[in-house]
């Protein structure tokens, strides 16, 4: 229990739509959760056909609830944003209606955030964290999306659950901050522009959802994809990609090009003289990377840089092997399964080399 009398203020912020049936029981477990604090509910509904929004201005007859009811605007990251500036608290925290967030954590999140987190997540996937009944394609769609986030967004590849949608944070991480009202995670869109140091997580169980239905579908997923790839463009990941591409086409150039010169100038046998070019083209390629694609990460010593270098390659080049070598097992026509596997040792190399050589 809190003591009374801290002069933090809590708002704790809920976007609805039709949840009108778990409102009763929501409003009382975080009372109860939050007994001793200074709190507030915001309730953010986008014109719930069911009156919830009505609903949670009789209930705030019982409970400090705030309504803010949207009749043209939607979506779940508007809604928290629309919160954000509504709200009077030191600390925010999100959470869903549905019951799957357990008011019950909200202290756990706030200790964090006493203890000198800037942001707290309540985390699915740290120990002791889980979900509950879940089907296996739903944990693999997950487990997925936070891959894809965490590989496509260095800034948060420590975070292990950065789509949670249950989360606290002090108010400075957001003051001032444009954050994108379509994007699909807003905890995501808060970690890479968020002004913020150090991130807790705290276990908890996603729960069964109490009454409503749940909003995953393909919609939902592209929306996340497209999310991942404005924030990639924001944080200028996709610049790097496109740097990292252009200098390895260069190598391509640098390689052909002394392996023509060994071969018909020096008159070397052609096979050996493939181990020169190719190690001038990766001297060439990590040349330019460390000048120009990661300038601004060269973190480790330039021997260490080196030498990952050369081993993002050579794994890049054995994942094209077996690709090609299995597409053309399974009957795929050998300069197609080639591509592919070129593409995929391309997207292997990016990802070693962003997160390892200079990550």
């Amino acid at each position: 229990m809190r003591v009374e009398g801290s002069p933090l203020r809590i708002s704790v912020i809920v976007p609805t739509y039709n949840e009108r049936e778990n409102l009763e029981e929501l409003f009382d477990r975080i009372s109860r959760a939050l007994d001793g604090y200074d709190y507030e509910i915001i309730i953010v509904d986008d014109d719930s056909p069911d009156g919830t929004w009505e609903f949670a201005q009789r209930l705030g007859e019982r409970y400090p609830v705030r309504v803010i009811r949207r009749t043209r605007e939607k979506g779940l990251s508007s809604a928290v944003i629309r919160g954000f500036k509504e709200a009077s608290g030191d600390v925010f925290v999100v959470m869903d209606a549905d019951l799957q967030h357990p008011p019950e954590v909200i202290p756990e999140l706030l200790k964090a955030i006493e203890d000198g987190a800037d942001v707290a997540i309540a985390s699915r996937y740290v120990p002791r964290g889980g979900v509950r009944n879940w089907y296996w394609y739903r944990k693999l769609i997950s487990k997925g999306a936070i891959m894809i986030g965490r590989l496509a967004l260095p800034k948060i590849r420590d975070v292990k659950d950065p789509v949670s949608g249950f989360f606290a944070l002090k108010r400075q991480v957001v003051e001032g901050v444009n954050l994108n009202p379509v994007g699909f995670k807003i905890l995501m869109e808060i970690l890479i522009k968020g002004k913020y140091k150090r991130v807790a997580e705290v276990p908890f169980t996603f729960g069964l959802r109490k009454a409503g239905e749940s909003k995953l579908g393909t919609k939902t997923m592209l929306n996340y994809l497209r999310h991942v790839y404005r924030l990639m463009r924001w944080e200028g990941e996709l610049d790097r990609l496109l740097k990292f591409t252009l200098v390895g086409l260069s190598g391509v150039f640098v390689n052909e090009g002394f392996l023509w010169l060994f071969v018909s100038g020096f008159g070397w046998d052609k096979i050996l003289a493939n181990v020169p070019a190719t190690e001038l083209a990766i001297l060439n390629n990590f040349t330019w990377n460390d000048l120009w694609t990661f300038r601004d990460l060269k973190k480790k010593p330039l021997w260490r840089r080196l030498l990952t270098f050369h081993i993002a390659a050579l794994t890049g080049a054995v994942v094209q092997w077996l690709i090609y070598a299995g597409l053309v097992y399974l009957g795929l026509y050998y300069l197609i399964a080639n591509l592919i596997g070129i593409v995929v040792s391309f997207v292997v190399r990016f990802l070693v080399n962003r997160h390892v050589t200079w990550g």
